[in-house]
């Protein structure tokens, strides 16, 4: 995946994460970089199990070691999705890998058919809360004192597929 036309990010194409060291390890570090509790690359095989999760990710360049720029995952339970996290590169915010990667999720949850996605996010995160309800997520709840370092309520939002 290169990197995205500035004018264009539907240009962006995430591609399915594999049980791979460079996407694994390449997520952690992201995970590291933007989360008090990152997820470690042993977690985040998870998200390369069919039937368990899935995981999307973008990287710089089309090289099979390239930095990973983006990623997001989503555990499947029957009927629904929950999205884990969505992670992209303080280097590379703004310029619609955060969108793809949610286009790219919610695709996946309509062809295997679940029935709703639902995610939690920090109440202050007002532009993943924006990105979210263009993407067809609406409030659902809220989780008092959810997010710790600091603590924080998370927004519960959920988006029904059809």
């Amino acid at each position: 995946m290169t990197a995205p036309d500035q004018h264009n990010p539907k240009k962006i194409h995430p591609k399915r994460m594999q049980a791979i060291p460079a996407h694994l390890e390449g997520a952690a570090a992201l995970e590291k970089l933007c989360f008090h509790q990152p997820w470690s690359a042993t977690s985040l095989e998870l998200l390369t199990k069919d039937g368990i999760g899935v995981g999307y990710l973008c990287t710089a360049s089309a090289a099979p070691d390239a930095m990973v720029t983006a990623y997001g995952g989503m555990l499947i339970t029957v009927d629904e999705g929950q999205i884990t996290n969505i992670a992209v590169h303080p280097d590379h915010r703004r310029k619609g890998y955060g969108a793809a990667i949610t286009r790219a999720l919610l695709r996946h949850a309509k062809d295997a058919k679940l029935e709703s996605v639902s995610l939690e996010v920090r109440a202050s995160n007002t532009a993943a809360i924006e990105l979210y309800k263009q993407a067809g997520f609406t409030e659902a709840g809220r989780r008092k004192g959810f997010y710790t370092k600091p603590t924080e309520d998370a927004l519960v939002m959920v988006c029904k597929i059809k």
